[in-house]
C-alpha cells in the first residue's frame, strides 16, 4: 500500500519548486523511517504520514501559509479513505500530518506525530537545509546575506525576509534543540555543525 500511495504522491507533486517537492518528501520519509525504527513507532502510521505529510504547501507570504497542514491532513483522508484504510488509522496518520509544521509551534502528542516532525525538521538542516534554503530566498528573490552586517555582529536581529543567511540564525540552527528523539538530537547536532563550518568558510570568503 506505501507503494501505492508513494507513486501517486510522486504524480501530485509533479513540478513543485525544489524545496518542496517529492524528493523532500522521500527525505523525510527515510528521517522518519531511520527514526520510527530506532524509537519503537508505529511504521504503519508514521511512514504512511510521512508520504502525505506535504500534499498541499502555500507560499511563503500567503494568508493560506498556516493552513498547509491542515489541507494536506483534509486531502489525506480523502486518500485514505479510497485505500480502504480504517477510520482509526486515518485519524493517527492525519494527527500527525496535522501537528508537523513548524510554524504552528504544535507539540504532538503521539510518538509518530513527534518522530514526523523530527524528521521533517532534519531536512531543514545540514548540506541538504543549505541547498533548500538558498533555493527558497532565490525564488523569493531575497539576497544572499546583509552586505553591512552579514553574520548579525553588530546587534542586528535577522530579517530573513530580506536576507536568506539571516535565516540560519533566525530558524535553522534552533531547529536541533526542538527535536523530540534522541536518534533525532543526534543527527540534527551532526547536521548544525555542518551547517556551522559553511558559515565559518562563507564568512572567509565575503
Amino acid at each position: 500500500m506505501l507503494d501505492k500511495i508513494q507513486k501517486k504522491v510522486q504524480k501530485m507533486l509533479e513540478g513543485r519548486d525544489p524545496a518542496h517537492d517529492f524528493h523532500h518528501v522521500l527525505r523525510v520519509y527515510k528521517n522518519a523511517e531511520l527514526i520510527g525504527r530506532r524509537e519503537g513507532a508505529d511504521m504503519e502510521v508514521l511512514l504512511t504520514a510521512a508520504l502525505l505529510h506535504d500534499l498541499i504547501v502555500y507560499p511563503k507570504g500567503s494568508a493560506k501559509r498556516s493552513k498547509s497542514a491542515d489541507d494536506s491532513a483534509d486531502m489525506a483522508e480523502k486518500i485514505l479513505h479510497n485505500y480502504g484504510y480504517s477510520q482509526d488509522r486515518i485519524d493517527k496518520i492525519c494527527y500527525c500530518i496535522r501537528t508537523h509544521s513548524y510554524s504552528k509551534k504544535l507539540m504532538p502528542s503521539t510518538l509518530e506525530g513527534k518522530i514526523l516532525q523530527d524528521a521533517d525538521r532534519l531536512d531543514a538542516l545540514g548540506a541538504i537545509g543549505i541547498a533548500r534554503t538558498f533555493s527558497v530566498g532565490g525564488s523569493e528573490n531575497r539576497m544572499f546575506y546583509n552586505p553591512a552586517d552579514p553574520f548579525c555582529k553588530s546587534r542586528r536581529e535577522p530579517d530573513d525576509k530580506q536576507c536568506t543567511l539571516d535565516h540560519f540564525q533566525a530558524k535553522l540552527l534552533k531547529l536541533k534543540n526542538s527535536m523530540h528523539t534522541q536518534t533525532a538530537r543526534d543527527m540534527a547536532q551532526e547536521r548544525a555543525n555542518f551547517m556551522e563550518l559553511f558559515i565559518e568558510q562563507l564568512q572567509k570568503e565575503i
